[in-house]
């Protein structure tokens, strides 16, 4: 059961915001040095270290814990306003539907398979935090993991981990010591628990370490297969996949794929039997990658920046924000030290050539060396054109188009945020909430 608790009611933020002074309180407001501080003060949480009230959007930020057992909707002044807490931990996803039922992705306590953002279990609550919809996988060969996402059809989309024996692996070429874990995308019927649609990446490989094997090709050749042998480990967790999204107008899903530093492009529109092919869909290529991004490197190709060293949250922009059809991607830069913001031009025809520039236009991007997540971590657009950045292990960030900070707001040691969504105070579906 999923308890929801109201902190602070606006109405009576409302209140303390028209009667708020410098004379009876410590309210504090910070503005850049040479600037005229807010006409106004407001009484700011501690956490805010950053609060510029005429450039912020004043939206409710959706913090959600990656691991734990509870998630907050949070305003600029830094008071949690509502909080949700669960009786399992996150793992690592949760959001607030259109409708206002309650989205996300739960731990499973006996996960046998138990890599960095596991799950097992997804839910859909309501307002009372009473399950409606719960499906559950969780087993030595299978396990849900990281991300989930309603699809406009009402479908449940999720992110698996598929265990293939090494004895298998080494059949098809892969050369990892071990069993290997590569990703799989199923698509759920909420009515009937089916898989209605199912893309592996595991009928997608290639490589070139052994021609008397299946599989092999040359990889630069063929930049729509997968390099099986591309990043061996141990664990067997070859790709480490963490979040994707839906594009409704082409049908695709944009997989972001850590351990290759890749967004990868899928086509929805195949059949499962397409899927596990090289032929088929709207784009004519089945289930091969219908482009990727990122890491160029990743299928031996020269040409091209690497822009995606390590990655997460490939956040198509949508409902009229600046930048509408572009994506936000964090890039966390285990390479170079800090994180980048950046907003990419997605092209209008998918293009994977060999041996050319396949990398998309850079839009604009965020750079702050005081920005490092190696971890989680993301970006949402804002209504009036900000961006707000999710830095994972330490807070939330809003900049400006012009790349000012205005506001900063820090979760403390130990904060590990999976992302921030982002909710207008107005949002009808606020009021459910009593917000």
């Amino acid at each position: 059961m999923m308890k929801l608790t109201s902190t602070l009611k606006y109405a009576a933020l409302a209140i303390l915001f028209a009667f708020a002074s410098c004379a009876d309180d410590d309210s504090v407001i910070i503005t850049p040095e040479g600037e005229t501080p807010n006409p106004d003060p407001v009484n700011l949480a501690p956490e805010v270290e950053v609060y510029e009230a005429t450039k912020i959007h004043n939206n409710l930020t959706l913090a959600v814990n990656a691991g734990k057992d509870f998630a907050f909707l949070l305003d600029k002044t830094g008071q949690k306003v509502h909080e949700f807490t669960f009786d399992e931990s996150l793992g690592n996803d949760f959001e607030i539907l259109p409708n206002g039922k309650l989205l996300g992705i739960f731990k499973d306590p006996n996960a046998q398979i138990n890599f960095g953002g596991h799950g097992g279990i997804v839910k859909i609550m309501n307002l009372n935090g009473d399950v409606e919809w719960e499906y559950s996988l969780s087993n030595s060969d299978f396990i849900l993991h990281h991300d989930v996402e309603m699809l406009p059809n009402g479908n449940v989309l999720l992110l698996v981990w598929e265990r293939i024996l090494e004895a298998d692996a080494a059949a098809q070429g892969s050369t990892n010591p071990g069993d290997i874990y590569p990703e799989t995308l199923m698509e759920i019927d909420i009515n009937t628990n089916s898989i209605v649609w199912q893309w592996r990446s595991y009928d997608h490989i290639i490589q070139d370490d052994d021609a008397a094997l299946p599989n092999y090709g040359i990889v630069a050749d063929n930049p729509h297969k997968i390099n099986v042998n591309y990043n061996p480990i141990a664990n067997g967790d070859l790709m480490h996949a963490n979040g994707f999204d839906y594009d409704s107008n082409k049908d695709v899903i944009y997989l972001s794929v850590n351990f290759y530093s890749e967004v990868w492009v899928i086509d929805h529109s195949t059949t499962t039997a397409e899927a596990a092919t090289g032929a088929g869909g709207n784009y004519g290529k089945g289930g091969d990658l219908v482009y990727r991004f990122g890491n160029p490197r990743a299928y031996d190709n020269m040409m091209g920046e690497v822009r995606g060293d390590r990655n997460h949250y490939p956040n198509l922009l949508e409902n009229g924000v600046q930048g509408e059809g572009n994506m936000l991607l964090y890039v966390n830069g285990f390479a170079a030290g800090f994180s980048t913001v950046y907003e990419l031009e997605m092209p209008t025809t998918f293009s994977l050539t060999p041996n050319t520039d396949n990398e998309p236009n850079v839009v604009w991007s965020y750079v702050n060396t005081d920005i490092f997540s190696s971890k989680i971590s993301g970006a949402e657009r804002l209504a009036n054109g900000n961006t707000l950045i999710c830095e994972g292990d330490f807070g939330f960030w809003e900049v400006t188009p012009e790349k000012e900070v205005v506001w900063r707001y820090n979760g403390g040691e130990g904060s590990f945020f999976w992302r921030a969504y982002d909710y207008e105070v107005d949002d009808p579906i606020l009021a459910s909430f009593g917000l």
